[in-house]
């Protein structure tokens, strides 16, 4: 009986780790993202706005979900001081008493999905040093975090749910108006853990990637023209097969860089008599492709988030 019980619960670990690894390696593009997020007016010291932005980032990726800057969805945090003593000691000791709340939202229209409150006691010997003690015991694996992620979570799915025709539909306007990485990562905002939804987005971003792809690979195909009439000569080609190196092969004037490169080769051995041995990017089969196109549109999403200016939220009242 003792090896049966002791057998059940080596299962059950081996589970819940099984469990955590897979959160922990999770695909991001499954992760519903968001962002930690300090309101900068916030009264609390600047270095422990760090702290507990660091804190929020570690409960998020801990439980599940990405990490991303820009993002709609957000967690964010404020501080209530509910007591600080001082000891009648020298050294002086401090001792805080914290009042910690966590909020998941939306941070653009200021929708408060889920929230959850805990308590933070440390002592230090100066104020600011027994504040930063306190909230350095917020630990990303407490449990009390989970129905809070959960609930948050949930939220999202749904609106991502209601919300995904607007979503496709914005995602179009930006693409009619030449702004094909704004389309792109308006589409990739989605989580493919929101599967319906997901796969419409993806479907809708493959010909706004197409259109992007086909327009840079004119304008690359000109600008070799250029140079390469300008010229005229061994130089000349090699500046322009530079230029050409950069048309994507799926796109539509690929077919004009590869007859250009083979005029270019026909005149570099008329000048001296050698082969133009520069070769231009390979067409990939149809499963390299579409995996290439997913990864191209994913990188184009995440890096357009990234370099976007630091969004303005509407966290006020929470």
């Amino acid at each position: 009986m003792k090896k049966c019980i002791i057998l059940v619960i080596a299962c059950l670990m081996a589970s819940i780790t099984f469990a955590q690894e897979q959160i922990q390696t999770m695909d991001d593009a499954a992760r519903i993202a968001l962002s930690a997020y300090m309101d900068p007016s916030s009264s609390i010291p600047n270095n422990a706005k760090k702290t507990l932005k660091d804190r929020m980032q570690k409960i998020i990726t801990k439980n599940g979900m990405g990490s991303a800057k820009n993002t709609r969805f957000i967690m964010t945090a404020n501080v209530r001081e509910l007591n600080l003593e001082k000891s009648e000691t020298a050294p002086v000791i401090y001792i805080y008493n914290l009042e910690v709340n966590l909020y998941i939202g939306d941070g653009i229209d200021g929708t408060l999905f889920s929230s959850c409150s805990l308590e933070v006691k440390a002592a230090g010997d100066s104020k600011d040093k027994a504040y930063m003690a306190a909230l350095k015991k917020i630990k990303a694996s407490d449990s009390q975090y989970q129905i809070f992620i959960n609930e948050g979570k949930k939220k999202i799915v749904d609106y991502y749910t209601a919300k995904c025709d607007f979503i496709i539909t914005q995602a179009q306007t930006k693409a009619k108006n030449q702004d094909f990485d704004a389309a792109i990562a308006e589409l990739m905002q989605v989580p493919d853990v929101c599967k319906e939804c997901y796969d419409k987005c993806m479907a809708a971003a493959q010909p706004i990637y197409q259109e992007k792809i086909n327009q840079e690979g004119a304008k690359l195909l000109a600008e070799a023209r250029g140079v390469w009439s300008a010229g005229q000569d061994v130089a000349a080609a090699e500046a322009a097969a530079a230029i050409l190196a950069q048309v994507n092969p799926q796109s539509s004037a690929f077919a004009g860089a590869e007859s250009l490169n083979a005029e270019m080769a026909k005149r570099v051995k008329e000048l001296d008599k050698r082969e133009w041995d520069f070769m231009l990017k390979q067409q990939q089969d149809e499963v390299d492709l579409e995996k290439a196109s997913i990864k191209a549109i994913r990188d184009i999403g995440v890096a357009y988030g990234e370099n976007q200016q630091p969004t303005t939220y509407n966290v006020v009242w929470w």
